[in-house]
């Protein structure tokens, strides 16, 4: 077989400045940190202009673009300029941001939940999304998606079907000691075990029936807190996620990503009943701890645990309930957390890497006219 030679991509890694990085940004920055070991691939990020260092541990040559994040964004939706790409063979858009680009583009599609319920976002995120979407559509030479079921909702929404390529997310285990669970729990004062949740609190992720299902648990005599972890989002939830459980549901607010850490490794369950995915990732960390999952039917979650998951319906509190008593119940919380290391295992962000960089390859091979 033909040396295939040096590959070089020019790779949007703006996600890294955003105040709450969030999913985006750990994919971006576990393929940095993947590619590294690549010899015959070289990477240039390409960023929005910010006066200060790059973000810790983004170890690459920077193209900074001269123009503001929002500038930026709008400049590449509306005139599909500055272009980018000069003395690459290939440019990866790792969001809905993608640049005009002087040689093959691929689109990374996280996911499409903005046309399942545009009313869980707002107005201006649901015309950025649009436009990113058509974009894709229009331009990329492929499309990475993170699961079969974002590859279904892209054919729906019309990309064509040999562009797209699945490629799941990997997932870091990180090594939690019991000191420091046991310090995480006295400093946030969790005395009881926990149900977690971790994400930023958004309507799509479902917490008002979370909540009203975790009443339920209550009712039954279970002795739990629910801990709900991660940054305010947008829509009603803020007022309606305490209920009438009071102290029993815990709001922590984002955490540091070894307190995060922490919190999944003390976990009893952790429960994930989102309406609406493209990968679930949290689902995947919390499985790196050994920690047993909830999470919803009939969704990209479902996919990502692979069959270790407690699976519920996620529109239904008294399912969900359901769902949170198997998972915390001795015998089969074991069994669970063995199914949760055993799915983990399976999980590599280097082969996630390799994958990436095969479709990098192939599009850079597909001559722009």
């Amino acid at each position: 077989m033909d040396d295939p030679g040096p590959l070089q991509v020019a790779m949007t890694v703006e996600q890294l400045w955003q105040p709450v990085p969030g999913g985006s940004a750990t994919y971006i920055r576990e393929l940095v940190r993947e590619y590294a070991a690549m010899p015959d691939l070289t990477v240039t990020g390409v960023a929005a202009w910010h006066r200060g260092p790059a973000p810790e541990g983004l170890d690459l040559p920077l193209r900074r673009l001269p123009l503001p994040r929002v500038a930026l964004y709008e400049a590449w939706q509306r005139a599909r300029r500055p272009r980018v790409g000069r003395g690459a063979d290939v440019v990866h858009a790792t969001t809905w941001a993608a640049p005009g680009a002087r040689v093959p583009l691929v689109v990374t599609v996280h996911d499409l939940a903005f046309l399942d319920d545009p009313g869980h976002f707002t107005p201006r995120g649901v015309r950025f999304f649009r436009r990113g979407l058509e974009i894709a559509r229009d331009e990329a030479a492929a499309v990475i998606v993170p699961s079969h079921a974002t590859r279904d909702d892209c054919v729906a929404a019309g990309i064509a079907e040999d562009r797209l390529h699945v490629v799941p997310h990997g997932v870091r285990r990180a090594t939690v000691t019991p000191a420091q669970v046991t310090e995480f729990l006295e400093r946030h004062g969790l005395e009881r075990p926990y149900v977690l949740w971790a994400g930023t609190r958004e309507p799509r992720k479902n917490l008002p029936t979370l909540v009203a299902a975790f009443g339920r648990l209550l009712d039954t005599g279970a002795d739990l807190d629910l801990v709900l972890a991660g940054p305010e989002g947008w829509g009603p939830e803020q007022d309606r996620l305490a209920g009438g459980q009071g102290e029993r549901v815990r709001l922590l607010g984002r955490l540091s990503r070894p307190d995060l850490e922490a919190a999944y490794a003390g976990a009893r369950v952790f429960c994930y009943p989102s309406l609406k995915e493209g990968y679930g990732m949290p689902v995947t960390e919390a499985m790196a701890h050994g920690t047993p999952v909830v999470t919803s039917r009939g969704t990209a979650t479902e996919e990502a645990a692979g069959g270790a998951a407690v699976l519920v319906d996620p529109h239904d509190a008294v399912d969900v309930a359901r769902g949170l008593a198997e998972a915390a119940d001795d015998a089969r919380n074991l069994a669970m957390r063995h199914a949760s290391s055993a799915r983990a295992e399976e999980l590599d962000w280097g082969a996630s890497a390799r994958a990436t960089a095969g479709v990098l390859r192939s599009a850079a091979a597909v001559k722009k006219p």
